[in-house]
Order: structure tokens, then sequence, then C-alpha cells
């Protein structure tokens, strides 16, 4: 996991991540302050060093001396082997309030120079969208540039606003051909949903001949998306748009090999306020009904420091001791149930970072889950498994010391996201890493969060008035990496080159 370093706990703000030459160079926003673009690297996509940061904002009365906003990191077309980076800018002058593109440019993705050619900064014109201060919102959006790639012509995607229409619903997506040598031309927006103040971080890919266009909502802290069959459009989506669950926000879309992978940072307590962290990768696919679909990063494969499979009905023990509870282990098959009231079944030992997965069968109308980092107390990460419904939820439950009576324990729902159950078996895979928790479900991706609650603790599954028979269980464990800039001590100021 990463997460920010300094003075307040949510100081990383969006990404962006190249992969090039064996290793992932992470570019982010440095918040509240917005004053430089900080730069790390991994090799394995998981762990994280800080390096030079890339860019910093200008000195006073340039356009961006004010703050730096969302960046996006590409091949530079001009000069082959190097890389160009559209950044976000605002001025003091305006007191942030007119968003401008700016280029910055680097042969070796460490060091970053401003383009002061004169070809930039990018403004937005007004024949489509909000470009006075006087309009709107009293604020010119444009921001978070993405540059799609179609056969070798370039256009440049933003977040913006349309000219027209309620004030809250004009959130779009701008488009602009780059004709010439650093040269654009605007045209009407590519999609205009018509629905949210703001589509933020938009990112394009064709995927299957079909676009896809992602964009993150401020109104619900999700990761939707779109479709379409040709560039321009029209934009469509599916009953089911959401990409990524509550929390997870400003997604950016990288290629990694024949691979693309999804990296964002996560809201922790939903809040833009709350600590910022940036989630483990996920990979993004298609189902085959068209739809965009993510699964679990393979990096996690390589942490693997051990693994069993439990042998016989010892290996679990019940929690509460029901009456009406048994467990039965038998040739690789365990069968979990409770014919009245609740019993938690758990694996041996007290665990932190992990891989648990099978294939689950539900027998009867009652309720089953898995629990995570559970005390002596039940005390938790529950997730619920509504596998009718296809409903999937994660709480963290347990007691609260002191207090009045009903102040004595708290309840809260950290996640919820379904999914159509497609036969009688659900193959699952819980990935717990560090403050990181992740989901899977039929091998897609359902939940995927961060959350601190609980530290470690016991891992196993939960019935209630119900029987689960769980196919081909395995657990490893994986080696714990919680992201270190500075592993080896403070530097000095010359080794963060």
């Amino acid at each position: 996991m990463y997460t920010g370093y300094g003075f307040r706990s949510y100081e990383i703000g969006d990404v962006d991540v190249v992969e090039h030459e064996g290793k992932y160079h992470l570019f982010h926003l440095t918040l509240p302050n917005h004053d430089y673009i900080a730069h790390a690297v991994s090799e394995d996509g998981l762990n994280w060093r800080r390096v030079k940061n890339a860019l910093f904002i200008s000195d006073p009365r340039a356009w961006d001396d004010d703050m730096l906003w969302t960046m996006h990191v590409s091949a530079d077309p001009y000069k082959p082997g190097a890389r160009r980076m559209f950044y976000t800018g605002l001025s003091m002058f305006e007191r942030g309030r007119v968003q401008r593109v700016g280029v910055a440019r680097s042969d070796d993705l460490y060091a970053w120079h401003k383009d002061r050619s004169g070809k930039y900064p990018l403004e937005i014109p007004g024949i489509y969208y909000e470009h006075r201060i006087d309009e709107g919102r009293h604020w010119v959006s444009f921001r978070d540039p993405f540059i799609f790639d179609e056969g070798g012509q370039k256009y440049l995607l933003a977040a913006a606003r349309v000219n027209h229409g309620p004030i809250i619903r004009r959130g779009c997506v701008a488009l602009a051909e780059e004709v010439g040598r650093d040269q654009f031309e605007f045209h009407p927006p590519l999609f205009h949903p018509m629905q949210y103040d703001d589509l933020e971080v938009p990112n394009l890919v064709n995927l299957n001949n079909r676009y896809y266009l992602i964009g993150s909502i401020r109104e619900d802290v999700k990761v939707h998306y779109w479709y379409a069959d040709s560039l321009t459009g029209p934009y469509k989506n599916f009953s089911d748009n959401v990409l990524m669950p509550q929390g997870n926000y400003a997604a950016r879309v990288s290629r990694a090999g024949d691979r693309y992978l999804v990296w964002n940072f996560f809201f922790k307590g939903l809040t833009t306020r709350g600590q910022h962290l940036m989630a483990p990768p996920k990979e993004l696919v298609v189902d085959e009904s068209g739809e965009l679909r993510l699964k679990s990063f393979s990096g996690f494969e390589r942490l693997a420091v051990d693994s069993f499979s439990p042998s016989d009905t010892e290996a679990m023990r019940p929690l509460y001791k029901n009456p009406h509870a048994a467990v039965q282990i038998e040739a690789g098959t365990c069968w979990v149930r409770s014919s009245s009231g609740f019993e938690a079944f758990l694996l041996p030992g007290e665990h932190r970072n992990f891989i648990l997965g099978g294939e689950l069968h539900m027998v009867g109308s009652g309720k089953c889950g898995l629990v995570l980092r559970l005390n002596d107390q039940g005390d938790g990460y529950y997730l619920s498994l509504d596998l009718y419904k296809g409903i999937v939820q994660v709480r963290a439950w347990g007691s609260k010391a002191g207090g009045s009576v009903e102040e004595s324990f708290h309840y809260q729902q950290l996640q919820a996201a379904h999914y159509v159950p497609k036969r009688d078996a659900h193959p699952f895979r819980l990935i717990a890493y560090e403050q990181y928790i992740e989901l899977s479900i039929d091998g897609y991706v359902l939940l995927t969060l961060a959350d601190d609650q609980y530290t470690s603790g016991e891992v196993g599954f939960y019935v209630e008035s119900a029987g689960v028979r769980i196919d081909d269980m395995k657990f490893t464990v994986l080696d714990g990496g919680e992201t270190d800039i500075y592993p080896h001590g403070i530097p000095e100021t010359q080794s963060l080159t």
C-alpha cells in the first residue's frame, strides 16, 4: 500500500502510473497544497519508494504558480523514447478559478522540464464549453488531461463543463484533436451525460473493438464507465455501470505489456478528509457480455511465503461453540453448518496478509460469509455473501470500550456491491494485504477498500441457519510489505535522484 507521508493523513491525491523497463513509475498529487507532483517507483506494483519529485508550481506570475492538479504521462510523438506529461495548472492571480493544461517533457521519467515554448498552456474555448469565471460555477473547468492514441492520431480528453443547461448537470468530457506539433483543435464534448456536476479523470481505452470511457463521479464517490462503437460515440451505459465501488476514485488506466491495469486512490471513510491510500492495481478485462470487469493483480502471487489446505475437521475451530453448528472436512471438501443461530469457523493462527480462495456452494436459505482479523470476542471484519441475490457487503463489527450501553459496540458497513449469480458454484478469492481488503466472486473483483480498524486476527467462514460446502480451499500467507518511502532511513538530499 502506498500512503502519503507528512503532516496530514490525506496527502496522496490523483495518480498516474507508467510501466517502463520492468518498473512502475507512480506520479501523484500532494494534498492539500497541490504544490508539487510526487514520483515513486516500484518493481512489483505493491511496494514503492519515493524518488525525485517530478514538477513544482512555478514562480509567482506564472500561469501555474498556485496549484498543480491531475496529470497524465504518455509517449512523446516528436521524440522517440521520450515522454510528455500533460498536467493541470492554476494561477494565484485568478485565485485558482481558471484551469489550464500544460506540458512537461522527460527523456528518462526522472528529470522533467516544463514546455515554455509559448504553445502552452492550453485554454478551453467557449464555443462548446464554459470558459469564463462569470459562467456556471464561476470557475473554468479544464483539468485531468488524458491522451488517447488512435493509430498514431492523438486526442486530448479532459474534465470540463458545457456552457448550457442546469448548473449541476454540466459535467462533460472535453475532446481536442492534435492536428499539428503541439497544436490542438477542440471539438464538441466526447460525452455529456447531462447528469453530473463533473465527470472527473476521464480515461479512454479500446478493447475488443469497442471504446470504453471511464470516469469518476463526485456525487457517489465511485468509478463509472460507458461504451461506444466509435471513438466519438454516442456513449451508452449498462444497467450497472459502476466499475469500482464507493470510496475508490480518480482511476487511471495504464498499459503494462499486453494488459491494462487500473490504479486509483481510496478515500478511507468515504470523505475527502479521510486518509487517502493508493490501492493495489487491478487488471481491466471485458466479459462475455461486453461489460468491463476487474481481476485481481497477479503480483500478489509473488508475495506468497506459505500455503495450506485444511486436511481434517480439527483444522477449523468454532468460535462460539454453538451446539447447533458443526464442521466436517473430508478429501479436501469442507462443510460448515448451523441449523440455528450463528457460528464462525476459524482457520489456525492469526494473520494479517493472506489470500483465501476456493469454491462456495450454498445449502439452504440462511446466511453465510467470510470473517477476517477476528479476536476471541468476535471483533473484526465480516463479509456478508448473499449468493442467491448476488449482494456482497463488508462490515467492521466489534466491541467498544466505555460509554453507554448503546455505545458499547460499533457496526459499520464499509462497502457494498452486487453481481449476477450465474450458477450454484461460486469461486471466491479474499485478499488481505496491510490495510487493503479485496473480494472476488466468479473471478471478478467486487469489493476493494482500505481500513485499519483491525490489524490482525483469525480468518474463516460463518453460517447462520445455513450450510455451506467449500471446495478446493487454499490459504496462502503473504509477505507483508507496507510501503516505506525511505526504506533505509532518512536519506541525504542527493539520494532522492
